[in-house]
């Protein structure tokens, strides 16, 4: 199995992090601090870098240094044996660039794909309390860092779906140019909404296996889990739907229907997690899906993705963080990434793994 490591991280003007250069071991690096000192903001650059934006939807002004006007994050990384110098740079009120071995992307979706990388955070509890474009994000990323057609399926149809609500907005039901260009969006909409659809069909089948595994070994199987894909499409054609919903769509002033309202239902002991979960189950819930998630890529890339685990263990009993801990030892996992407040768990989880690593105490 090819893993992706990162070999040097160097910063410039990112947020709060004081230090700007790291030198990381190929298999496991702990970042150990206070909370603040810019433990959760190293692993942002490193999936900054991977996927070419911050994890946490930050604004370009957002992550400069107040102090400064631009930042820059560069890493070396080797990449299917291959070494990959990835730069990215923006300046105070301009355009983010980013590069690959010196060449500027025209594209940045271009870049998917090349490192897969997963991230596991306290803010993914939005996976679980907010509401379905969180949990179809969830599933376009994963598929997004498999298949560049998926990928560019999904940029063409949000992009007609914008023109379809511009058009919605600012005209009524009764024009005969404004239904005629309805019609011309909708033909659209019909022929990218199928692929996209099988594809999360798809991808949910077989992602299922692999959370289901993932959360028995987590919660030592004293709770059933489940997840179902929800959609539109499921019960009618796309074309149907848009037929029956154009009326009410001129109302709403927006589509109110379609794959871009596709959601994950999320359940465990067959009642919604949101709900009935304990904090602790709610946090293995996410875990086992982003372990999950590590897994399908894995198999999917032939490829190893980057781990970056923030703070994750935080309010787990010591069963569940033992069984986390001894997760991904088995799995045949390439470079791990781990934030911590708490020193004397980090070491004791390192001696628990009993593989090369390094300690960065900010």
């Amino acid at each position: 199995m090819i893993h992706n490591f990162l070999h040097k991280l160097q910063l410039f003007n990112y947020k709060n992090i004081i230090e700007n250069e790291f030198i990381f071991d190929k298999k496991i690096n702990c970042l150990v601090g206070d909370n603040g000192v810019g433990k959760t903001n190293v692993l942002d650059t490193i999936y900054h870098l991977s996927i070419g934006k911050s994890y946490f939807k930050l604004k370009n002004d957002q992550i400069i240094n107040n102090d400064s006007d631009f930042l820059l994050i560069e890493g070396d990384f080797e990449c299917n044996e291959k070494k990959e110098n990835i730069i990215c740079s923006i300046k105070s009120g301009g355009k983010k660039v980013l590069k690959r071995n010196s060449k500027v992307y025209k594209k940045f979706s271009n870049h998917i794909g090349l490192i897969p990388v997963v991230m596991i955070s306290p803010y993914d509890t939005d996976l679980i309390n907010e509401g379905s474009l969180e949990r179809r994000k969830f599933i376009d990323s994963i598929i997004s860092q498999n298949d560049k057609s998926y990928l560019q399926d999904l940029i063409d149809y949000n992009k007609i779906i914008q023109n379809r609500n511009k058009l919605l907005k600012n005209s009524s039901y009764n024009t005969k140019s404004n239904l005629e260009m309805i019609d011309v969006y909708d033909d659209k909409i019909i022929e990218l909404s199928d692929p996209i659809h099988e594809k999360r069909i798809s991808f949910v089948k077989e992602f299922l296996p692999y959370f289901l595994e993932k959360y028995n070994d987590i919660s030592s199987g004293k709770e059933d889990v489940s997840i179902y894909y929800k959609s539109d499409l499921n019960d009618k054609s796309i074309k149907e739907i848009l037929k029956e919903t154009l009326k009410k769509d001129f109302i709403l002033q927006y589509t109110s229907a379609g794959i871009h309202k596709d959601d994950l239902i999320l359940e465990i002991d067959n009642n919604p997690v949101k709900k009935f979960g304990s904090q602790g189950q709610q946090k293995s819930f996410i875990i086992a899906l982003k372990l999950a998630q590590f897994e399908y890529l894995k198999v999917k890339t032939g490829i190893s993705p980057i781990l970056l685990m923030d703070d994750i263990f935080d309010k787990l009993d010591f069963i569940r963080v033992k069984n986390i801990v001894n997760l991904v030892n088995s799995s045949n996992f390439g470079q791990l990434f781990i934030s911590d407040t708490d020193n004397d768990r980090i070491v004791k989880i390192l001696e628990s793994l009993n593989l090369s690593s390094k300690v960065f105490r900010l």
